[in-house]
């Protein structure tokens, strides 16, 4: 369950980009602007895992860093050490407590899901439903249902900061909603190559769905 919403998680994320002239448009406006204009993203974050009750049970802190198109990755450090990184149309998970590293392939067979947003050149009207959410504070929200009933997720909803992320939330079919806050947002700076390399540690567990 875990695994399988930071892997999403991770592809909502590919939709992060430069800031944009936000003050005239309206929220889906923004949005696509922040889309068509992504390049690259380095960010702390704080994820939250929110149960049906509605009581927080899981707080983990990481850095985020994202080149488009096509790669991404996520280093927790808080509480525990995980790496997600994804390049070349592959996703690498390594729970450094197990010792363990899972491979997924990311491509359309993720089905309508953000994954899909991977290339660039999706159409998001094509693929979501937006909705302006307004404003909350300082964010302007923008919600987007999936067209594909076969979704893994209900809805996503996303924050902007004046043009740039700032929140976002993810509620899947499980009953459960995640919220991660991002911090310290630098934008379309030069991110080492090596950033996006995977090299799985000698020993370690290799599942793979190749």
């Amino acid at each position: 369950m875990f695994k399988k919403t930071l892997f999403l998680l991770s592809a909502l994320l590919l939709l992060i980009n430069n800031s944009v002239a936000y003050s005239a448009e309206k929220p889906v406006q923004q949005l696509q602007a922040f889309l068509k204009l992504s390049k690259s993203l380095t960010a702390d974050f704080k994820q939250v895992l929110i149960n049906e009750s509605g009581n927080p049970y899981q707080t983990s802190y990481g850095v985020f860093y994202l080149e488009r198109p096509g790669k991404f990755r996520w280093d927790y450090q808080k509480p525990f050490q995980q790496q997600i990184v994804s390049t070349s149309g592959k996703v690498w998970f390594y729970d450094t407590d197990l010792d363990q590293v899972t491979v997924k392939k990311l491509d359309e067979s993720v089905g309508s899901t953000p994954a899909l947003l991977l290339s660039g050149n999706i159409s998001l009207e094509d693929n979501f439903t937006m909705q302006d959410q307004g404003t909350d504070g300082e964010l302007t929200w923008i919600k987007l249902l999936p067209k594909n009933q076969d979704s893994s997720f209900k809805y996503i909803v996303i924050g902007l900061d004046k043009g740039n992320l700032g929140g976002m939330e993810l509620s899947d079919n499980f009953g459960q909603l995640t919220r991660i806050y991002f911090s310290n947002v630098l934008l379309n700076q030069a991110i080492k190559p090596s950033i996006f390399e995977f090299k799985t540690p000698k020993g370690a567990d290799v599942f793979s769905d190749q």
